[in-house]
């Protein structure tokens, strides 16, 4: 395991220090992360200059939210960007000369991509999450600031798992699959209000199917103090057990893959 550890640290590190020999395209890639995501910001905030507010949920609490929500997504995106590049691997051949190298294949897909530029999602994230904190008026007990760490955490693996679905899914079509898209930058766009404003069928969908409710809209109501159950402190963590099947559709792929090199 630490050998592993290294191994991807050492990964990261050549595609850090790549991406710094064009410092200038790295920062105005940053900017436009940030940017991307601010168009976002500004329909929320269009919608709540006519709105007091959506289903229950004030301004301040849907910025909660949706901070919350583009941070998990961002850290997903950032290390496990090798899953969603993944069908360019099979097509090529490379990831014949992966399967034959001495280390896991998961490990070499997730350190041959380190999307650092997403660092600017992350910032964007962090200014809607300060201004959150600051206006909501939530009180940030021990309790609350663990049901943080939680939601990141648990959002990180459940957008990770869904990266990896989208990499199995290359070993029986070669190409990835649009409609994942639809659970990943898709999720990103409708996340950034509380899944129950969609209605009680996709509040359902997004518990039981795509645990998306597990990071995002049961431990918000802890985090605003709608529910004084500790058991939503850990409920995010819970989303991490997703994995396993994404990790089973993966094995299942590896045993059909056959090489498609050029």
């Amino acid at each position: 395991m630490k050998s592993a550890l290294k191994l991807y640290g050492h990964y990261i590190s050549i595609v850090v220090r790549s991406v710094m020999e064009y410092r200038l395209s790295f920062l105005l890639s940053v900017v436009g992360q940030f940017l991307v995501s601010f168009n976002v910001f500004l329909g929320i905030f269009f919608l709540f200059q006519r709105f007091s507010g959506v289903k229950g949920f004030t301004y301040e609490e849907v910025l909660l939210c949706f901070s919350v929500m583009l941070m998990e997504f961002s850290l997903a995106e950032m290390f496990a960007r090798g899953f969603d590049a993944f069908g360019g691997l099979v097509k090529s051949g490379e990831f014949d000369r992966i399967m034959v190298r001495p280390r896991s294949p998961v490990l070499q897909v997730l350190g041959s991509r380190f999307e650092l530029t997403r660092i600017g999602r992350m910032l964007q994230a962090a200014v809607m999450f300060g201004y959150g904190v600051a206006v909501s008026g939530v009180e940030w007990t021990l309790g609350r600031i663990a049901t943080l760490v939680c939601m990141i955490v648990g959002g990180t693996a459940l957008f990770s798992g869904l990266f990896l679905i989208y990499a199995s899914l290359c070993f029986f079509t070669l190409e990835g699959l649009e409609f994942m898209n639809v659970l990943t930058d898709g999720a990103r766009e409708y996340g950034k209000y509380p899944v129950n404003v969609y209605g009680k069928r996709m509040l359902q969908f997004c518990t039981f199917i795509i645990p998306y409710a597990l990071v995002q809209y049961y431990p918000l109501l802890y985090l605003l103090g709608r529910v004084k159950n500790i058991f939503y402190i850990f409920l995010p963590l819970a989303a991490c057990l997703f994995l396993i099947p994404c990790y089973g559709l993966w094995r299942l792929g590896m045993r059909h893959y056959q090489s498609a090199g050029s």
